[in-house]
């Protein structure tokens, strides 16, 4: 298999955990035989990027700036593809993408074609994310074809929200049993009381925590498939991802 040709840049700066978790699931992905096979991958994870949630949902300072620099340098330093660690981050996709040369790759869109070709007869999705990822419908908008259900009362968005940003949550580096059962609580809901038959991270956080075998109907980490999509050549070219 020949990498040269491809060096993956990611857009860090909005959860280094996130972020490092992204860059082994690469490693993992890469099908090589010896250390020097693997891709080149470039981080730069920019503390400067503003909070999306907070852009989103208080009209908080916009990260579209600094993504873009982020993703600049990227280039600069040599990449050839960029990736956002980040869901939310999609919502400010094509204003990115608009200015930077080398291609973005557009996490949900990949995820869109791994469920059709892997899932074609699931009809009904549920997504554990951050109200700032519902209220961009970003699911809705690029899982095409496909019912997607969000936890559906108060107590279950505040469950989700605080397994990732409250005081014992993903964010402040607990990533423990406690963090763990009330995103199984809540996922095990949406396919009880929904009748959801998949259920996908919706905030890259959330794959920190769940593994594909935890749930009663199988768990995609979307950001495993665009690990995949990333490091396997005939899954999608650099080309490909132009024309995206």
């Amino acid at each position: 298999m020949n990498n040269e040709e491809r060096v993956i840049g990611v857009l860090g700066g909005m959860g280094p955990e996130a972020t490092a978790s992204f860059y082994m699931k690469v490693i993992k992905e890469t099908q090589v035989e010896k250390d020097q096979d693997h891709f080149r991958t470039i981080i730069d994870s920019n503390p400067k990027i503003p909070d999306r949630t907070q852009a989103i949902l208080y009209g908080g300072p916009s990260p579209v700036s600094e993504m873009i620099n982020t993703a600049a340098n990227l280039q600069l330093a040599g990449a050839t593809v960029a990736v956002m660690p980040c869901i939310t981050a999609h919502y400010f996709f094509e204003v990115i993408q608009k200015e930077v040369d080398i291609p973005l790759h557009h996490v949900l869109k990949g995820l869109n074609k791994y469920v059709d070709e892997t899932y074609p007869n699931i009809k009904k999705i549920g997504v554990l994310s951050t109200t700032a990822t519902r209220n961009t419908r970003l699911f809705e908008t690029h899982l095409v074809d496909k019912e997607i259900a969000y936890p559906n009362d108060f107590e279950q968005e505040h469950m989700v929200m605080q397994a990732i940003y409250g005081e014992n949550g993903i964010k402040q580096g607990n990533t423990g049993q406690h963090t763990k059962m009330l995103l199984v609580e809540v996922a095990e809901r949406l396919i009880k009381e929904e009748g959801c038959e998949l259920i996908v991270g919706g905030c890259t956080e959330v794959e920190l925590v769940l593994n594909a075998t935890d749930l009663s109907v199988p768990f995609i980490d979307p950001m495993l498939v665009a690990a995949r999509d990333l490091t396997r050549p005939e899954k999608i070219s650099v080309s490909e991802l132009r024309s995206n």
